[in-house]
């Protein structure tokens, strides 16, 4: 329990999958901490666990790829939120090609885009990755509804923060 619980449990954000690519390794995991965070320049920020594979891969990336998902697509928030890269191969378990500068992209994503990392902020357990988008894509073209922390509560992580 922390004292900004009362606040944060009445939020119910999206949830995004992150991956990364350095000198060959590639890497992702579910992120609850994201948001854009500039309109003129345009800049997202996205929160990643120090506890976490995905952090350390994407701290010697360039870029890396932010994706959506729909709330039918709890296989993959499973896959990249309930298991870690340590022991699993995500990327063979999921559709995905490379993107811009070779990040994974995910193909069953309904939205993504890739950002070129900007800096990164030191937050406590977990750090910022301010991104400059470079290219975004609505592939999907319909509307769906989000995949939101409410619908991923019974996802063990991988990589508890405790």
């Amino acid at each position: 329990m922390t004292v900004l619980d009362p606040f944060t449990d009445a939020l119910d954000y999206p949830l995004y999958v992150v991956t990364a690519e350095a000198a060959g390794e590639r890497a992702g995991c579910l992120v609850g901490f994201a948001s854009q965070c500039s309109i003129r320049p345009a800049r997202f920020i996205v929160w990643l666990s120090k506890a976490n594979r995905t952090y350390r891969v994407a701290g010697r990336a360039d870029r890396v790829a932010v994706h959506l998902l729909g709330r039918d697509q709890g296989h993959l928030a499973r896959l990249f939120g309930g298991e870690t890269g340590d022991r699993t191969d995500k990327f063979t378990r999921t559709a995905w090609h490379p993107g811009p500068g070779g990040v994974p992209v995910l193909d069953e994503a309904p939205a993504w885009f890739v950002g070129r990392v900007e800096s990164r902020v030191d937050g406590g357990d977990h750090v910022g990755f301010l991104l400059v988008p470079e290219t975004a894509e609505h592939p999907g073209g319909e509307d769906f509804r989000l995949l939101s922390l409410a619908d991923g509560l019974d996802i063990a992580p991988g990589h508890p923060v405790d």
